[in-house]
Order: C-alpha cells, then structure tokens, then sequence
C-alpha cells in the first residue's frame, strides 16, 4: 500500500484542480455533519504518503470541516493502537487488503452505505469486489500494488532478479541492505523464496523461513518501512526493500535507483480506506471518500503521490508515461505470480513468535 509509507509533505497535489471549477462540491454535507453527534472536525490516520497539506486544505474549503490526520508505518502499529482504545478520534483509516479482514472479524468496522457513494462505479471491476471484502461491503480501495527491490544499480550493476539475491550477495550489502518493518511481508517474501506460499500455515515452513532470514540478519542494518529512503538517497544503502509507491517515488528523484518484482514472486497489495465503528464523524467520512472518488482527485493524486489508483476513470485522465509505468501499473504477466496476503487466524501467533525471535 506503504509504507506505503516521510510525513506529510505539503507538495503541490491539486494545486491546478479547483474542484468548484469542474461544476461540484461535497454536496450540502455541511447540513449533513452538523448536529447529530456529528462533528465539524475529521480526524485520519493514514500511511505516511497518503496525504498532504493541499489536500487537506481542498477538503476544508469545500465541506467547512477542519482535518488533521496522523500517520503510522504498519498495519500492525495501527490496530493495536484501535485495540488499545487509542482510534477514538478516527473517522476514516486506511488499512491494507488483509487488515481489512482482520478488523472486521474483531467487529471494528462500520458497512459502507453504497447509496451515500458518488462514483463507486469508477474504480476498475476487479477493485469493485475484491476477494479481502466482497463488494466494498466494508471498504474503499485506494492504493494497490507490490513488493519488491529497489537497488543502485551504478553500485549494483547486475539487477537483482529475485529474493535470493540478498543471501547471495550478502556479503557485498552487509549492513547496506533494509527489509521492511512487517512481519508477513518479510517471513512471505522468504517463505516465496522457498517455493512456498505468502499464507503458508505450515511450522515447518515458517521455521525454514525464520532459519534463513536469521542466516542474513548479521548483514541487515535495519528491519524499517520509512526512514530507508532518505539513506537511499544518501547513498548509504545499496538495496531496500520496499512498496512499489515507495520505489516510484524514490526513483524520480534519483534515476539510478531502479524497481524489481522478484521472479518467483511478490505480494500484491491494496491499500484502503474505512469508516471505523467508534467513528465521530460518519457524515464527514463519506465526504472524504466522495472527494477521494472523483476521477479529477483521483489522477491528481495518483500522479503528485505516485500511487496506482484503482480508479479506472481516474486512470485514464493520467499522461501515457504515467499509464505504462510498470512499477506503477504492473503487466498481468507479473501480477499473475504475485499474491494477496491473507489473515491467517490463530497461526498468526506462530508468525509473531519466530518474527520476535528474528529480532530479539
């Protein structure tokens, strides 16, 4: 999704779109949020590049509603703060695909209304209902993309082609090498590696997995999601791995660091935005997501945030260079190797016991 995942920026996204132009505003929703126990604040916690200031403000201008959102760097940091009773002021969160799953089994997640949606049928027809939440029933895309390698590829001029490239040239990245901060993505990757599956519940896989990742940690300097990037840039890591809307990001502003999808596979992700149940504010929620599926919004923010959006309208308002931009928009060739991470119920307890063992 994404860190999927610098804190906000406050970059120049929507700076040439004036929503009241193009002939609409959120409609008569300041009638709508007052009163009520409704309130005329919304409060987000989001991926760390999934807003920024303009943004915020477009939202303010058009509903009269101030917003501020928090940001956190894993799907993990954010429900246990949910759990911990700490989500009370969030009206919309945006949980990855799997996360999804696992909020609305512990009954944290308020159905979406489709009728109070404008342009639900925008998004493409594969995000419109996805496997992690038949029909949207209690989410909205808003991201979607992969895992994988970004390298120097001045430094590293042969290209890694699949995961095994770390513990083969591992001596070469010995502490100039990141993974991300995430369980399921680091144990799956290695667990693909292995032939094996992202969602394996098998122990004596897991186990395989946690042997190897335990071989290369002596070379790892750092299981992180965010602050790789400006050592990338800085030149004091040669490889990281990292969220494609990362990777594409950190890539235009240097040229030399070039993307991956390993060869034997990655995880396919979708980023997401929902109304929690403990929401304040369900009025000014439907209002962001409104605002968020406008095919305008939707390329503005594709294009500034370098993100894939899942809406198709908006997908077609993007410049070609954009559209063929593989990282962005991966051939089916390649997505058919990737895989969804799915919940794994109880299992999960294994992951978390070999993963503090990794890190210990």
């Amino acid at each position: 999704m994404t860190n999927r995942r610098q804190f906000l920026k406050k970059m120049a996204v929507l700076s040439s779109l004036s929503l009241s132009s193009c002939g609409w505003r959120l409609a008569n929703v300041g009638a709508n949020y007052t009163g009520s126990g409704q309130s005329d604040e919304l409060h987000i916690y989001t991926w760390t590049q999934y807003t920024d200031q303009e943004l915020l403000s477009t939202f303010t201008a058009q509903t009269g509603m101030k917003v501020a959102a928090d940001v956190y760097d894993s799907n993990d940091v954010m429900l246990a703060k949910l759990q911990a009773g700490g989500g009370g002021a969030y009206s919309i969160i945006y949980p990855s695909d799997y996360m999804v799953q696992k909020m609305v089994d512990k009954n944290l997640l308020t159905p979406i209304n489709h009728e109070r949606l404008i342009g639900l049928d925008n998004l493409f027809p594969r995000f419109q209902n996805p496997s992690y939440d038949p029909s949207n029933g209690y989410s909205i895309p808003f991201n979607w993309g992969t895992t994988g390698l970004l390298y120097d590829s001045e430094k590293l001029p042969t290209a890694p082609e699949d995961w095994e490239y770390l513990w083969q040239n591992k001596d070469k990245l010995q502490k100039k090498m990141t993974l991300l901060n995430d369980v399921r993505e680091v144990i799956g990757a290695t667990l693909r590696m292995l032939g094996y599956s992202y969602n394996s519940e098998n122990e004596t896989e897991i186990k395989q997995a946690y042997e190897k990742l335990k071989a290369l940690k002596p070379a790892i300097a750092a299981f992180d999601t965010d602050a790789w990037q400006n050592q990338i840039l800085a030149g004091d890591l040669l490889l990281a791995m990292c969220y494609s809307a990362d990777a594409v990001k950190i890539s235009k502003e240097n040229p030399k660091l070039k993307f991956v999808i390993p060869r034997s596979g990655s995880s396919l992700w979708t980023d997401t935005i929902v109304i929690p149940k403990t929401s304040p504010n369900v009025a000014g929620a439907y209002a962001w997501i409104n605002l968020l599926l406008r095919p305008e919004v939707a390329a503005q923010i594709s294009e500034r945030l370098n993100i894939s959006t899942p809406n198709r309208a908006g997908f077609e308002q993007l410049p070609k260079q954009l559209q063929n931009n593989t990282n962005l928009f991966p051939p089916a060739s390649l997505l058919e190797k990737c895989e969804r991470l799915t919940p794994v119920g109880k299992f999960e307890e294994v992951y978390e016991r070999y993963w503090t063992q990794l890190l210990a």
